[in-house]
């Protein structure tokens, strides 16, 4: 193993571990592999801190009774990461080489290695792809329901989407909003039957068939949105206090084809543990967790990863 607390960084190319992604996972990963002294680098990617970055409040991460700011929580994480050794830098990776080791990461400003590799590049969620989403987005639109629901207590709510995670989000978001309708471009569910029935039993969700969102409006907050009957073009307006978009997500992990085994859905397939197809590289976090996808869970993962890195580089020594 590399020193890793002695000498410049500045011009260091090798390390024995390289974490690629921020976020939580990628964070948390680096605070326990830096404190068990292996040399890391986390490339933070084109979001530095990830999803996070991009939350108002989080009011559910243990440890914060109150509540704090996404970008907060993920400076003092990456504080905390550095603290301890890691360095960061602020760059994507383009490329990767995993069929040889030392593996070879080339990012748009420079070419590093590795001993191991710890893959945290998340999840992006889908996007409706009209111009007000990203104007009022943390500002009534939300790709979460289980981070912000409770925000909207009293609301009248909106969800778009036919699949499994909009009808779960649907069903959840009655426990706050006076009424939930769903958005869906088809006349029919994706979801599963169990929780289509009880999305279409509940008192509380409508269903507006058929329709499209085509525009949100607002002033510093959503206050309704617009939506369009794909077969008549006929339009209308919904007063809301909460648009959620729940039409998917997808992994981060374009980079990745060709070097790892990924699912169906690109999603990256663990072996064992946290271990990925190749052995001396790991994965943490939204990238194959499509089940809970939370910061707490993230960062559960990305210790998980870190110590089975620990683990790795150990058992190597006294091979």
């Amino acid at each position: 193993m590399s020193d890793s607390q002695s000498g410049s960084f500045s011009d260091k190319k090798h390390y024995d571990v390289i974490i690629i992604g921020s976020g939580p996972a990628g964070y948390t990963a680096g605070i326990y592999t830096s404190r068990a002294n292996l040399g890391t680098l986390i490339i933070s990617g084109t979001l530095p801190g990830g999803q996070l970055m991009t939350t108002s409040e989080v009011e559910n991460y243990p440890g914060f009774p109150n509540g704090i700011f996404g970008p907060e929580l993920m400076m003092n994480m990456r504080q905390q990461a550095e603290r301890f050794g890691a360095v960061v830098v602020d760059d994507e990776v383009l490329k990767v080489d995993f069929k040889k080791r030392p593996f070879t990461i080339t990012t748009h400003a420079e070419t590093y290695t590795a001993e191991a590799t710890l893959i945290c590049t998340g999840a992006s969620p889908r996007k409706l792809g009209i111009p007000a989403e990203q104007q009022f987005s943390g500002r009534g639109v939300s790709y979460c329901a289980t981070c912000d629901g409770p925000f909207f207590k009293g609301e009248n709510i909106v969800v778009v989407g036919g699949g499994d995670t909009a009808m779960e989000e649907a069903t959840f978001l009655t426990k706050f909003g006076k009424s939930v309708r769903v958005v869906h471009r088809r006349g029919s569910l994706r979801a599963s039957k169990i929780l289509q029935q009880k999305a279409l039993e509940n008192p509380k969700i409508e269903f507006i068939w058929n329709n499209v969102v085509a525009d949100i409006k607002g002033n510093n907050k959503i206050s309704t949105v617009l939506v369009k009957d794909i077969n008549t073009g006929k339009e209308r307006t919904i007063e809301t206090g909460g648009l959620f978009v729940a039409i998917g997500h997808e992994p981060n992990t374009a980079i990745f084809k060709g070097q790892l085994e990924l699912d169906d859905k690109g999603y990256i397939v663990l072996k064992q543990h946290t271990k990925t197809s190749v052995e001396g590289v790991f994965a943490a976090g939204d990238v194959h967790d499509h089940r809970y996808r939370q910061a707490v869970t993230a960062a559960g993962f990305g210790c998980m990863a870190a110590i089975d890195v620990e683990k790795w580089f150990s058992e190597r020594k006294h091979s």
